[in-house]
């Protein structure tokens, strides 16, 4: 298979945590997850939740490991551009599916979410990438905001809840041997920080690293519905590695289906969507 990213692509993830990537994606690909949506709307999983607290707003809703409940998905999964892309910018000789994610924000709605890194949110540890893949438009201020050179801080900041509020989960310190910090105060110091942030067509996406901060910049409304597609990946010899307290659920679901700690991600849950010859 013909290499699909210039490597000048690959050094800027590289190098700052979050590239864009444009037009990799074509109709046919965007109009399958769209399919996909309305069936998970209508079908949710019981992971799904509505971050929006007060309940005749607008909200903001997300559902996740439900690519295998979902045709669509699944296919997106497995046959899309989106595991080579995977291998290029990870440099790997595998690519195991991690998690999928798709977020749904109705029109005025006022959540967003917080500023966060996905690595210290599960039981994961290794090299691994996010996919970000809008439906629709999007323009920066509606979009998210990436902090650039954020992956190499080699830090672990605790989990932020998504719910309205954005608590968060558990105290810094020493957590199963690691040290967790509570992420930065980014909206109240923005000056302080260099966001990587971009105007994205129908096709166009994200990629970023595991470890990159990112969330909601903006004060934005938007005046439609809006969908996002999200999933990570992981590089060969990525583990599971047991969190905080605050990653029980998925823990136990992880467990229900006979995973422990230090075990490969790979297999049932985990499955491989790229493997070089």
């Amino acid at each position: 298979m013909s290499q699909i990213l210039e490597k000048s692509l690959i050094d800027e993830y590289n190098q700052n945590g979050a590239v864009l990537i444009k037009g990799k994606f074509d109709h046919c690909w965007i109009n399958k997850l769209k399919e996909g949506f309305e069936k998970a709307k209508s079908n949710p999983s019981p992971r799904f939740v509505n971050h929006t607290k007060v309940k005749s707003s607008p909200s903001y809703y997300e559902d996740f490991w439900t690519w295998n409940l979902i045709p669509e998905f699944k296919d997106f999964v497995f046959n899309s551009p989106t595991p080579k892309i995977a291998s290029e910018l990870l440099e790997a000789k595998e690519i195991n599916l991690v998690m999928d994610n798709w977020f749904y924000r109705e029109a005025g709605s006022k959540s967003k979410p917080p500023f966060h890194h996905d690595i210290s949110y599960f039981d994961f540890e290794g090299s691994m990438c996010v996919l970000w893949l809008p439906l629709e438009p999007v323009k920066k201020e509606e979009g998210i905001a990436w902090i650039k050179g954020s992956h190499l801080w080699n830090k672990l900041f605790l989990r932020t809840r998504f719910n309205d509020g954005h608590l968060v989960d558990g105290e810094a310190g020493i957590v199963n041997g690691k040290k967790y910090e509570v992420t930065p105060d980014i909206l109240k110091n923005k000056d302080d920080y260099e966001y990587l942030e971009w105007d994205l067509e129908v096709g166009d996406c994200v990629y970023f690293d595991i470890r990159t901060l990112h969330g909601g910049l903006y004060e934005s409304t938007p005046k439609s519905d809006i969908h996002r597609f999200t999933l990570r990946m992981a590089k060969e010899q990525s583990k599971i590695e047991y969190r905080g307290d605050w990653a029980r659920e998925e823990r136990a679901i992880m467990e229900q289906n006979g995973y422990k700690n230090g075990d490969d991600l790979a297999g049932k849950m985990f499955p491989t969507l790229y493997k070089n010859s």
